[in-house]
């Protein structure tokens, strides 16, 4: 088989036979390890928009999903696409992330179903547009809680987790907004500042226990997740205006796989960054008051 001049002829039978065992053995257990058995992400915010596309994503790549989202509804119907499509495993946890504690027992959740994960991906959010005079107390702290708390306590338990068994990945998304400080998304752009600076710093932390951290800044994608009207996200995504969900994935999966720290999808939505920050505030509270009748 090696021909005439190889040495290998000179070896006892059972050497061969006993090096073909291990070089099988060895295509297994990597088969296995990049195939549905030990690969694991889990996705807040998994049962629409950006987070079930993240989902999709990585089940995708061969990532067995621990989908967390607050209607278990739409949590089955993620499991029940993602089994049959991609043939991974599904565990389908319903949760309010905006909940004192929800972190501590989305982990303990975790740790209970037996399996680790080399993914985090922190998708769970709210938006709120209005003034904050105008706003709940209740609404205000849930968003704090979901954006601060909850984001920063699972980098921690996760990341932890992560570095004693080899590494991973996490991506926290944070907002094109935090260049806007602008009237009726204080508390958004506010709390998604904060995940974008955390992330950033955390990364810096984590990085030399094989942990990466990316922080996702996302201009206009075409969800419900703002109230937009679906007409105007279906004209958003045929203008190039609006991102799809599956485009933001895709460009983050992609940069967090790359150790990148941060990243804004779409270079046009780069450019005009600087424009935001130094915008009038005549041109603010016109955007504001044509904004607002979009707006459920």
């Amino acid at each position: 088989m090696y021909g005439s001049n190889c040495r290998c002829e000179s070896f006892p039978d059972s050497f061969g036979v006993f090096a073909l065992v291990i070089f099988l053995d060895g295509m297994n257990k990597s088969y296995s390890t990049n195939g549905h058995g030990d690969l694991w992400a889990v996705v807040t915010g998994a049962g629409s928009g950006i987070g079930l596309a993240f989902a999709r994503n990585l089940a995708g790549r061969g990532y067995n999903i621990f989908a967390v989202g607050r209607e278990m509804e739409r949590l089955l119907t993620c499991r029940s696409e993602l089994e049959s499509r991609y043939g991974v495993r599904v565990v389908a946890e319903s949760m309010d992330l905006a909940c004192p504690d929800s972190a501590e027992r989305l982990y303990e959740r975790y740790l209970a179903a037996g399996i680790r994960a080399q993914v985090l991906v922190n998708d769970a959010g709210m938006f709120i547009y209005n003034d904050i005079l105008d706003t709940s107390q209740d609404r205000i702290d849930a968003i704090l809680m979901l954006h601060i708390r909850t984001v920063a306590t699972l980098c921690r338990l996760f990341a932890a987790d992560m570095a004693s068994s080899g590494g991973g990945h996490i991506v926290n998304m944070a907002s094109y907004s935090v260049w806007m400080p602008y009237p009726g998304i204080a508390l958004y752009s506010a709390t998604k500042a904060f995940v974008k600076t955390f992330s950033v710093a955390f990364a810096k932390e984590v990085c030399e226990c094989g942990v990466s951290v990316t922080a996702v800044s996302p201009a206009g994608v075409a969800t419900d997740f703002y109230g937009l009207p679906s007409k105007l996200q279906k004209l958003g995504r045929r203008l190039g205006v609006l991102l799809t969900p599956d485009a933001v994935a895709r460009k983050s999966l992609k940069a967090a796989f790359r150790g990148r720290r941060h990243i804004v999808p779409g270079w046009y939505n780069r450019i005009f960054i600087p424009l935001l920050q130094h915008m009038p505030s005549s041109c603010v509270r016109l955007i504001r008051r044509e904004t607002k009748r979009f707006m459920r």
